[in-house]
């Protein structure tokens, strides 16, 4: 995703998710893509992940260091909750990375195979490894740099708050900031931005903690930052239904919960993120209507993003769905 486009404080991954997307394994850049690749992508379309790992362990057998098929494979992997198996694929592929940039990107990738797992550590511990990268390209593009170190401390966090390590969610989030601030004039991504994702974070994180009031300061804080620039209002005011949904699930309003989740997914569409469909299953469920939460459940199983979101949502629809 392009470093001057403003991205969603969730989608992560939303990310948020990568940069707040899904996260494209990477290597053989530049050229068409391979034929195998568009196989596999094909069978991931479908929904068929044997299909798509069986495409992936072929080219690997031909080409055991190929970056493309690594990656792709671990994420797949990762999907189908094998994660142990997957990591021993990243790891080829860092080791294989033919410079420094691929490397980042399969580190990101590992991080995010921890993400699966609920493994904040392990997470921060590849994040970081990302953003040592983003600190040597400081010089060159010094923007770019301080926006993607942000936005790689944001991922951190947003798997770690899922998790449920809040504090070192918040000190992630709070770094985020503090990195994305550091972009010279903060012109391609304001500091209205980074303040609108810190209060957004910062109210699900009290929320989350059953801080009521704190969580609603943090809203309103989120709002403010909104209100106060227009511009950056028209790419991310979308979100703030799902952060007020997300604090009320959490604080017990459940009635505002699902009306604020409908919204945000409404707002959303098809291209709503797997994590708040989970939400809205979760509300529905406190609400006793189960046959709608397993609906949202069964929409968000079958994401194949490999980002905070989905690393949230695969294996909890896994539990619920059986």
């Amino acid at each position: 995703m392009s470093a001057h486009r403003y991205l969603s404080p969730i989608a992560a991954a939303a990310l948020l998710s990568a940069t707040l997307c899904a996260q494209p394994p990477q290597g053989g850049r530049g050229g068409p893509q391979p034929e195998f690749m568009r196989q596999a992508q094909q069978a991931l379309r479908d929904g068929k992940l044997d299909d798509a790992l069986g495409v992936y362990q072929k080219e690997l057998a031909a080409n055991p260091n190929s970056l493309p098929a690594n990656n792709a494979a671990g994420t797949v992997l990762d999907l189908m909750g094998k994660g142990a198996e997957a990591r021993k694929l990243f790891q080829k592929a860092i080791d294989a990375a033919p410079d420094a940039s691929a490397k980042a990107n399969a580190q990101r990738q590992m991080a995010m195979s921890y993400a699966f797992e609920g493994d904040c550590r392990n997470t921060v511990k590849y994040e970081q490894m990302v953003i040592a990268y983003w600190v040597t390209r400081e010089p060159a593009e010094p923007q770019n740099a301080f926006y993607q170190q942000g936005e790689i401390a944001n991922e951190a966090a947003r798997v770690c708050i899922d998790a449920g390590d809040l504090e070192t969610a918040a000190t992630w989030y709070k770094k985020g900031a503090e990195l994305g601030l550091k972009e010279p004039g903060n012109e391609t991504h304001p500091k209205s931005l980074w303040n609108f994702r810190l209060e957004h974070a910062l109210a699900r994180i009290a929320a989350r903690q059953g801080n009521k009031a704190e969580a609603h300061k943090r809203v309103v804080a989120a709002k403010a930052a909104l209100d106060g620039d227009p511009k950056m209002a028209g790419q991310q005011a979308r979100f703030f239904p799902y952060l007020t949904g997300y604090v009320a699930l959490y604080t017990g309003d459940t009635k505002q919960a699902l009306d604020e989740l409908q919204k945000a997914v409404a707002m959303q569409g098809n291209a709503a993120d797997p994590f708040l469909q989970c939400l809205l299953g979760m509300t529905y469920e406190k609400l006793g209507e189960k046959e709608k939460a397993m609906e949202c459940y069964r929409k968000a199983s079958t994401t194949t993003a490999h980002n905070p979101p989905a690393a949230f949502a695969r294996p909890f629809t896994r539990k619920k769905l059986g």
